[in-house]
C-alpha cells in the first residue's frame, strides 16, 4: 500500500498558518528543543510543540449550525498528526455547517535529530511498548498541560462565540488516539470545558467512573487495531451504566491512525458515520 511505501520522516519548513491564534497557556516548562514538522504517509506533522495554538475552520456562514469541535489530533503525546487527524477532519466539519477549530497542543520533548527521533517512535510501538493507562487520576496529572490547552481552547471559542456564529452550550470535542485520550481527560477532568458531545477515534476503551451528566459519546475503533484493540470495551459500559447516550464502531479493519485516510476498508466510512450521528443529535442543523 501507498502509506507502507511512504513511512520514511521527512523534515519540512513549519507551514505557514495565517489564521492560527496561541492560547495563551505559556511555554511548556524545562523545554529547550524548537518547534519542527515533518512529512510521513503522504501527511503531516508536527513535533516538539511548546507553545498550544487553536486554528478556526468555519463553515460558510449560509450554513452555519452553531455547533463547534474542537479537534485533537492524535502522535502519543510526541508528535501530532496535524493534517490526516487535525486540518482534514476540521475541514469536513465545516463543509457539514459546523466550526472547526485544530487544537495543537503542547507535547512531550522528543529528539531535535530526526534518525533519534525515529528510533523513539519505533521503540515506542514495538511490540514491546505498552499503551499508557488511561486511569482518569493519572490522566489528570500527566496531562495536566494538555488539559489547560483544552481548557483554554473551550474558553476561547466561547469568548468569540458571537464572532464565530457559534452557540456556546453546543461545542464538542473529537480526538484521535493521544487527542482520544485528551478528549476524555477534558471531559472527565476539564473542569469548565464541558463538552457538549464527544468522540473517541481509536482511543483506549478502559472503564471509567461516567459522571452523571456525561455528554453523548461516539466512539470508532479498528477490530485489528495493534493499540487499543484488545483491552477491553469497558468504557461503552461506563456510558451505558451511567444511561447516557453512546454509539460504538467497531470495524473489522482499519488498524491504528486511519483518521482521513482513504483506505479499502469499512473504517475509512467512520466520519459519515459521525456525521450520521451528530444530525441525529440535532448538531447539523441550527438550534431553534
Amino acid at each position: 500500500m501507498a502509506r507502507a511505501q511512504d513511512d520514511r520522516m521527512t523534515p519540512i519548513e513549519i507551514p505557514a498558518q495565517p489564521d492560527v491564534i496561541e492560547l495563551g497557556t505559556g511555554p511548556l516548562p524545562g523545554t529547550t528543543a524548537k518547534e519542527t514538522w515533518h512529512t510521513q504517509y503522504g501527511s503531516t506533522f508536527a513535533r516538539n510543540v511548546t507553545i498550544a495554538t487553536l486554528t478556526p475552520f468555519l463553515p460558510d456562514p449560509a450554513k452555519a449550525t452553531g455547533a463547534a469541535v474542537v479537534v485533537a489530533p492524535g502522535g502519543a503525546f510526541r508528535t501530532l498528526s496535524m493534517e490526516n487527524e487535525g486540518w482534514d477532519v476540521a475541514r469536513a466539519l465545516a463543509a457539514r455547517g459546523i466550526a472547526a477549530f485544530v487544537l495543537k497542543y503542547r507535547l512531550n520533548p522528543t529528539p531535535s535529530d530526526m534518525p533519534a527521533f525515529e528510533r523513539s517512535m519505533r521503540e515506542l510501538f514495538s511490540g514491546a511498548a505498552r499503551p499508557p493507562r488511561a486511569d482518569p487520576e493519572q490522566a489528570r496529572v500527566r496531562l495536566a498541560p494538555q488539559i489547560a490547552d483544552a481548557r483554554a481552547a473551550f474558553a476561547l471559542i466561547r469568548r468569540r462565540a458571537g464572532e464565530w456564529r457559534v452557540d456556546p452550550n453546543r461545542i464538542g470535542m473529537i480526538g484521535f488516539s493521544a487527542g482520544a485520550m485528551l478528549t476524555m481527560a477534558t471531559t472527565l477532568a476539564g473542569e469548565d470545558a464541558k463538552p457538549a458531545f464527544i468522540a473517541n477515534i481509536y482511543g483506549p476503551l478502559a472503564p471509567v467512573a461516567a459522571p452523571a451528566d456525561a455528554p453523548p459519546l461516539f466512539v470508532a475503533l479498528a477490530a485489528d487495531d495493534p493499540i487499543f484493540a484488545n483491552g477491553g470495551f469497558g468504557l461503552i459500559e461506563s456510558w451505558k451504566a451511567a444511561k447516557r447516550p453512546v454509539e460504538f464502531h467497531l470495524y473489522e479493519q482499519g488498524g491504528h491512525g486511519f483518521g482521513m485516510y482513504p483506505k479499502e476498508t469499512t473504517s475509512t466510512g467512520w466520519f459519515d458515520a459521525f456525521a450520521r450521528w451528530l444530525a441525529m443529535h440535532g448538531y447539523l442543523k441550527a438550534a431553534r
